[in-house]
């Protein structure tokens, strides 16, 4: 780093800025060690009272820093470093630490964690995966427990208890996978006691680039089944599987795909179609693009793989398998279809939000990753998070070689093949890292024919990860690993290795992210130990062959290579690094894009979910309820009278008919013979409201009726919230040929989003008011008690129900079977309705 770099680099201001109060936590230290365990441990009690007099987190941070990093002495053998305590700073005022591999991270989160904690609101500590959570828990929870706060761990397949335990904990770990999705689950709650998670108060996220950039573009979805058919599926997938590539444009790029004139004569041959572009047929257009695309440009062992006949995806920055997740909008049915496994129903969403927005709803975010700096701007941009970097406690010694660029892929894997015997003769251990399954058991084919003994790290083998991962530092090691061995473990030397020059990285082909392959070279050169790296480059290799400037393979032409010689230049090395530039700029615009559409969604988001809640919290209802009557009775006036300024130009028939299909039971409504103004119209209908609501808190108590008021609204604004994710997602499918008009897709979708937001809430109005007011109730007496109790089972709506309408509670009086019509009035089978 040059001099002017050093005088304006914002982080070594804010570490001196720090530094301060770091000498202030190492002055306590003797005061701190001559305390009892009892002591110590009665620091909390004392932080606690102080929070409940006035004082602020702030005013204890130097007091709490120095007891956590006296107990973690005491209970775990190790004690923060000053470089730690730096890091532990940055996370509590909500700051990205950068901190290089092996420099303690996850210690480092003990120090916010515990003091943040103190306030009663709780703490989440966000991890990637369910082995770094459940393992963290375990370790640093030792901590927490000794100094008397309660820990809690959040991973797949608890029970409902346990999550509502460690929810209620003063700090929770888990993953960001379940957080959003217990997030999703709770406002899908019907009450208040099935949900489980507290406020969003602070989060902590370890390996935050992992969680906020490369999981940003994809949504997390709950869905149900869908009742569309399987079959075209498979039909456009037999189409795909006959054309040759002058029958479709494929853009690695843009990771896009379709047909060309000539596949498109084909595809309406095939299908005996006139003109594919038909509106009429735009389900069968849309089924051919998919399969395409799952045909040309989604691999098997790269995407992902065919466990026991399920398609599960592959993580493509970590290398895991993310079971439970499906690819949107039909692209993994066409994969299921692809690789002749049994084709699933495409589902209907329920809800949906990004992890942008989820974690952006916390009251304070931090995170730390040892590679934050290349995505700063995207950091400060969108989540408003400034990116520190801590010194290392020791100085990093790793070698960083220059790579070695081939001309063809064939060429490269020789020469790494090579290069593992050399190293591997002098006992030194070395990861090798390749960017897909496949590619890993394409290099393990050439190590094994050349006898170098190695293990494969890779989502096929996650079982022995643990295993692989603590061996990798040992002399004579020689592993291979996708992106999995680049997060969230330290490899430790063995004997004798930081003899033969500790351990070696080599990268056999650069990911479109440069923070993906810094995470890899991260793996060596740990708190001050020797280790090397190098990349080994081909310019078959995707980035190369997509990415790569004309300049680079210009170059490589005049200097007529064969495919053996490597060829070790900074301008190449420069020009890879470039294309890598690129590549993360365009993807950081397709997230940017993914967060302006879903923008929109989380402002109506976040009103439904604030509505709903204040239902499920126990607000009366009843002012709300009223509100929408009114609403509606004025609006149905208004579209029957019309213009009209006597009562004999008003439609009072039509009027009648409306309102006995969408609000009051029949024979209800009547008008005067002559009325003289709309207000009286207005008057008539909501003085018969007003007669019905009467009559049923008469006869139930008006907590009852409130109740129902609730479960109603409750009802009426889910079902209409999930097709408005529905329609949402299918304006978002077309919105964007509104560029070819020189529109701005965004602006269209924002403004026809708030239309259809309009509609729902106008739909919610007419359920809710409709369902209240004939809803038909038979009260009976308990076998306990002669207080008033509500049977839902006589619960019915008018003949011409809607379907897709809420429907009512099922009965509870008559065993109804799963085949037959639904109590509620629906016309929907009961397994269907409320037997779901």
């Amino acid at each position: 780093m040059g001099f002017l770099d050093q005088m304006f680099d914002s982080s070594r201001k804010e570490i001196k800025r720090l530094q301060k109060k770091v000498d202030q936590i190492l002055a306590l230290d003797s005061q701190y060690q001559a305390m009892s365990d009892d002591e110590l441990r009665g620091q909390t009690v004392l932080f606690k009272e102080r929070l409940a007099q006035g004082e602020n987190l702030d005013d204890l941070l130097v007091e709490a820093f120095a007891t956590v990093r006296e107990a973690s002495a005491r209970v775990l053998d190790m004690k923060h470093f000053p470089v730690q305590l730096l890091g532990g700073m940055v996370l509590h005022e909500g700051n990205i630490a950068e901190m290089k591999t092996g420099e303690g991270k996850t210690l480092v989160s003990t120090l916010p964690a515990y003091l943040n904690a103190l306030g009663g609101q709780g703490v989440y500590i966000v991890t990637v995966n369910d082995y770094l959570a459940t393992r963290d828990s375990q370790w640093m929870g030792q901590l927490h427990e000794f100094l008397g706060l309660k820990v809690g761990l959040v991973v797949h397949g608890l029970s409902f208890d346990q999550k509502k335990e460690a929810y209620g904990s003063d700090i929770t770990y888990g993953t960001n996978n379940e957080f959003g999705f217990d997030y999703l689950r709770d406002n899908m709650a019907p009450t208040k006691i099935q949900q489980v998670q507290r406020v969003l108060n602070y989060a902590i996220i370890d390996e935050v680039d992992s969680v906020l950039v490369d999981e940003a573009r994809t949504p997390l979805i709950i869905s149900g089944s869908g009742d569309k058919s399987t079959k075209l599926y498979e039909l456009a997938n037999g189409f795909a599987k006959t054309l040759k590539e002058d029958d479709y444009i494929k853009d690695e790029k843009a990771k896009s795909v379709m047909l060309s004139d000539d596949g498109i004569v084909k595809a309406e041959s095939y299908f005996g179609l006139t003109n594919l572009a038909d509106m009429e047929n735009m389900e069968i257009s849309h089924h051919i693009n998919q399969a395409l695309h799952a045909n040309t440009l989604m691999f098997k062992d790269r995407d992902y793989v065919n466990k026991d006949g399920e398609i599960v995806i592959v993580d493509e920055f970590t290398g895991r398998l993310m079971p439970g997740r499906r690819y949107s909008n039909g692209l993994h049915q066409a994969i299921e279809a692809k690789e002749n496994v049994k084709v699933n129903r495409e589902s209907k969403t329920l809800a949906t939000v990004t992890f942008q927005n989820y974690f952006r709803m916390f009251n304070k975010l931090s995170g730390m990753t040892g590679t934050a700096k290349t995505e700063e701007d995207e950091f400060q941009t969108i989540y408003n998070l400034n990116v520190i970097t801590i010194p290392t406690n020791r100085p990093l010694i790793r070698k960083d070689l220059n790579d070695l660029i081939y001309k063809s892929e064939k060429g490269k894997y020789t020469a790494v093949t090579e290069e593992v015997k050399r190293r591997h003769e002098t006992g030194q251990p070395i990861l090798i890292g390749t960017i897909s399954i496949e590619k890993s058991e394409l290099l393990s084919g050439y190590l094994k024919r050349s006898g170098v003994k190695h293990n494969v790290l890779n989502a096929k083998f996650l079982e022995k990860e643990a295993e692989i991962v603590a061996n990798a530092g040992q002399k004579d090691a020689v592993t291979i690993s996708t992106n999995m061995a680049g997060r969230g473990t330290d490899i430790v030397l063995g004997e004798g290795v930081i003899e033969v020059g500790g351990l070696h990285i080599l990268g056999t082909e650069r990911h479109e992210s440069r923070r993906i392959d810094n995470q890899l070279r991260g793996r060596s050169g740990r708190q001050g130990d020797p280790g090397s790296s190098q990349f080994f480059v081909s310019l078959e290799d995707d980035l190369m062959r997509v990415f790569g400037s004309e300049r680079i393979q210009g170059l490589v032409e005049s200097i007529g290579l064969d495919e053996e010689t490597p060829i070790e230049n900074k301008i190449l090395t420069k020009g890879i690094e470039n294309s890598q530039k690129r590549v993360e700029g365009r993807n950081f615009d397709i997230r940017k894009n993914v967060l302006q559409y879903d923008n929109v969604m989380n402002r109506q988001r976040e009103l439904i979910y604030e509505q709903r809640q204040q239902v499920i919290d126990g607000k009366d209802m009843e002012n709300e309820i009223w509100t929408m009557t009114e609403t509606l009775a004025n609006a149905y006036v208004n579209m029957y009278t019309g213009d009209g300024q006597y009562y004999d130009d008003w439609d009072l028939e039509g009027l009648t008919k409306h309102l006995e299909s969408n609000v009051l039971p029949k024979g209800t409504v009547v008008f005067p013979e002559k009325p003289e103004s709309r207000e009286i119209l207005v008057d008539t209908v909501l003085g018969e409201c007003r007669k019905i609501l009467e009559e049923k808190k008469e006869r139930l108590g008006l907590e009852q009726l409130q109740n129902i008021e609730g479960i109603i609204l409750l009802r009426s604004v889910d079902s209409a919230w999930m097709d408005h994710i529905d329609n949402m997602d299918q304006l978002k499918q077309g919105i964007g040929l509104r560029a070819y008009g020189q529109n701005d897709p965004v602006k269209e979708y924002t403004k026809e989003g708030f239309d259809l937001f309009d509609d729902m809430i106008l739909r919610i109005q007419e359920d809710t008011v409709k369902y209240l007011f004939n809803l038909n109730i038979q009260v009976a007496p308990s076998e306990e008690s002669k207080d008033k109790i509500v049977d839902f089972s006589l619960m019915k709506t008018n003949e011409n129900e809607i379907e897709g309408k809420p429907a009512g509670p099922a009965t509870a009086q008559n065993k109804v079977g799963r085949n037959d019509p639904c109590p509620c009035g629906s016309g929907k089978k009961y397994k269907k309705c409320c037997g779901a």
